[in-house]
């Protein structure tokens, strides 16, 4: 007989524990458990009931018996007869009036169990349990009930039930002192937990906007009358008690430009797949995008309703594209749903909201506000207005903000539905109203002092792009070497070059990307961040240029006018039709990012034998050639009794009156050295060149 699985997930919310407390318990009872995903078998389950069931009622009973021991600390009734009745009437009167202090709620911390409602509703436990039987419940006096059931025999009795949240260990709010750039005032750390920011991502037609709607005409306008009457790129859900911030970007090709500029904007993807479809060209694409972010993917299996819908087509091609489902024993949740109809659109929300909460979003309600553009115009009537995401603190109409060569005072805050907000809390989008200019999408936007400091700041980077105007982004092409080097500490860590793969066909695909695998060495590996068919396009760039990789084509074309967005971004893009000249030049690539060998090759030495000091040109040595050759701009070292003083090279050589490129030994010269005259006689001077040994892999 198959045993019974129970996912952790689960099993915590049944328990009214969080992921990570059960995680933690788990592991402490000696469980191999990955994540939250993870399945336990329903014995093992049991075994963990028991225990938290077991260290709740030992809690219970030693409270009471902290109580009984107050009880008897205090006077007896024959010491202070007068008072004693009063009082214990008043204790007694108390009792019930503390039990039903809520009025008609009930507050109780999960897990509950039998005997713990039936204290709270003021019954007997065999009574609950005859209720319970007669809602098709058969439960023991310590068996859990789900917080539904709860629900249900409190509404039965003319009670609500109140699920109190368990205290979590206050180890984010440290008192410390602001960051750089923060307001003069200085306050304590204030974290609190934040919605998460969830993007669409997937092929064409796929349902992203359709599922999109219908939440927001599900979850985000009920009961506003006129539904949105402001576009602001982004809207919030409300499920139950929680919030979600949606992003409507246009696809990953905004999703990924936004983390180029260097900020992530989104807390987890959601991978839009038709079962009727399967895994696209453009959903490779997402998930890689979605990978190199290194943000979760929640996948929404969608048009479940229609007759040609296939779950196990959509599971296949997902894992032959590195992620493995859930129902394949992966991590990735595969939620399916239905834009139409609306099946499946609450799990899949309440998945986002389990996949936030592994997460643990928070942000700091006392930090300097800190928020990400994400869609900027200029409006007849309202001038520049952003629509701006809030990352962190707090946003306020009056704050005085700085957005790249933008600044001004926030005069109004505007929500989707065209509310104004005096005020803006994290994960929050709004559209604010008052800058000087209309900054770009991606940009941060920042808190200033006051709006002199702003101004003064807006008009140092305009200063700053005009003097890089005719400049590209840094260029990160297969020469690029030193660039890139100087760019990077390093380390003896292993090295990494990122690429981009484009192929005429699927084979030339596996093939390439198999035989690009074998080119590792220990030094150096190659990432394909994105492979993919069909010729390249400026998607292709735009995931270059944030994940710093080439882009390598094998007979494909490029896209007009994606030329010139590369040399804008700096991407190198390359272009081939046969294989090995392909690999050839991946492995010079290679060999590029990796430090070459420096060696010093001597060639001459000489000793000084008088010092000249010229007035016009400084002082100059005197030399006698004594192996070798002096050439001029080659390497030099100065040595006064075996001891350095001096490490540069040789400006200028004279032979008599005459400037000459080089003196061989035995023959006298004049030296002079690059900002160096602390010359006396008897110095030795050696003289080398610098040998660059190409790595190899």
């Amino acid at each position: 007989m198959t045993q019974t699985k129970i996912r952790v997930y689960e099993l915590a919310r049944e328990l009214g524990l969080t992921n990570k407390e059960l995680l933690s318990i788990l592991e402490q009872e000696g469980f191999t458990v990955r994540s939250h995903s993870s399945n336990i078998d329903e014995d093992d389950a049991d075994l963990i009931r028991r225990q938290i069931i077991a260290e709740r009622q030992k809690g219970r009973e030693e409270r009471e018996e902290r109580e009984e021991r107050k009880e008897s600390a205090k006077p007896s009734p024959a010491a202070k007869k007068a008072p004693a009745a009063p009082a214990a009437a008043a204790k007694e009167a108390s009792a019930p009036a503390k039990a039903d202090k809520g009025g008609k709620e009930i507050h109780l911390k999960t897990p509950v169990t039998v005997r713990d409602l039936a204290d709270a509703l003021g019954k007997k436990p065999n009574e609950l349990i005859g209720m319970l039987m007669t809602m098709n419940t058969f439960a023991a006096i310590n068996q859990v009930l789900d917080v539904e059931k709860v629900e249900a025999v409190c509404e039965r009795y003319g009670r609500k039930f109140v699920r109190e949240r368990r205290e979590k260990p206050q180890e984010k709010a440290p008192v410390q002192a602001a960051g750089k750039g923060a307001p003069a005032t200085t306050l304590p750390q204030k974290h609190v937990g934040r919605p998460p920011v969830v993007v669409f991502m997937g092929h064409v037609d796929h349902g992203k906007t359709s599922l999109q709607d219908y939440i927001r005409k599900t979850k985000v306008t009920a009961g506003e009358s006129g539904g949105i009457t402001q576009h602001i790129g982004a809207s919030v859900a409300v499920v139950g008690e929680q919030t979600i911030t949606f992003l409507d970007t246009p696809g990953h090709a905004a999703f990924t430009a936004m983390r180029a500029r260097g900020a992530n904007a989104t807390d987890i993807a959601v991978l839009v797949v038709a079962a009727t479809e399967g895994v696209m060209p453009q959903t490779i694409e997402a998930i890689n995008h979605a990978k190199a972010a290194e943000v979760p993917i929640v996948v929404a299996m969608n048009k479940m309703d229609l007759p040609g819908a296939n779950s196990d087509k959509v599971y296949l091609g997902l894992q032959q594209n590195g992620i493995t489902p859930e129902e394949w024993g992966g991590e990735t949740a595969v939620v399916p749903v239905s834009a139409m109809t609306g099946e499946g659109i609450d799990d899949l929300l309440e998945r986002i909201l389990l996949e936030a909460e592994m997460l643990q979003l928070s942000a700091d309600l006392n930090a300097p506000f800190e928020g990400l553009v994400i869609e900027a115009q200029m409006e007849g009537g309202m001038g520049p207005t952003a629509h701006v995401l809030v990352r962190n603190g707090v946003l306020r109409v009056g704050d005085s903000l700085i957005c790249g060569q933008a600044y001004g005072r926030v005069k109004a805050l505007l929500d989707s539905n065209g509310k104004r907000l005096s005020k803006a809390g994290p994960s929050t989008p709004v559209k604010i109203m008052g800058l000087s200019a209309v900054p770009d999408a991606g940009d941060v936007i920042r808190i200033c002092a006051n709006e002199r400091e702003a101004k003064a700041l807006a008009e140092a980077e305009i200063a700053k792009h005009r003097e890089g105007t005719l400049q590209v982004e840094r260029s990160l092409t297969l020469n690029s070497l030193e660039d890139w080097f100087n760019s990077r500490e390093q380390a003896d860590e292993k090295q990494e070059l990122s690429l981009v793969l484009k192929t005429d066909v699927k084979g030339s695909q596996e093939a390439l990307s198999d035989l690009i695998q074998n080119l590792q060495s220990d030094k150096i590996s190659v990432k394909i961040v994105h492979a993919g068919v069909g010729e390249i396009t400026e998607t292709d760039v735009v995931l270059a240029a944030a994940s710093q990789a080439i882009i390598m084509g094998f007979h494909v074309r490029v896209m007009p006018g994606v030329n010139r967005l590369a040399k804008q971004k700096g991407v190198d893009i390359r272009l081939y039709s046969i294989i090995y000249e392909l690999l050839d030049e991946l492995k010079d690539a290679m060999r590029g990012r990796l430090t070459p060998e420096i060696k010093e090759q001597t060639l001459g030495s000489a000793e000084i034998i008088q010092v000249f000091n010229i007035s016009k040109a400084g002082k100059i040595c005197g030399c006698r050639v004594t192996s070798g050759v002096v050439k001029v701009n080659a390497k030099a070292k100065v040595y006064r009794d075996k001891e350095l003083i001096y490490h540069g090279q040789v400006q200028t050589l004279k032979h008599f009156r005459d400037d000459v490129k080089e003196v061989k030994s035995g023959l006298e010269c004049g030296i002079r050295l690059d900002n160096f005259e602390d010359f006396e006689v008897g110095d030795h001077i050696e003289v080398f060149s610098i040998q660059e040994i190409a790595p190899e892999l």
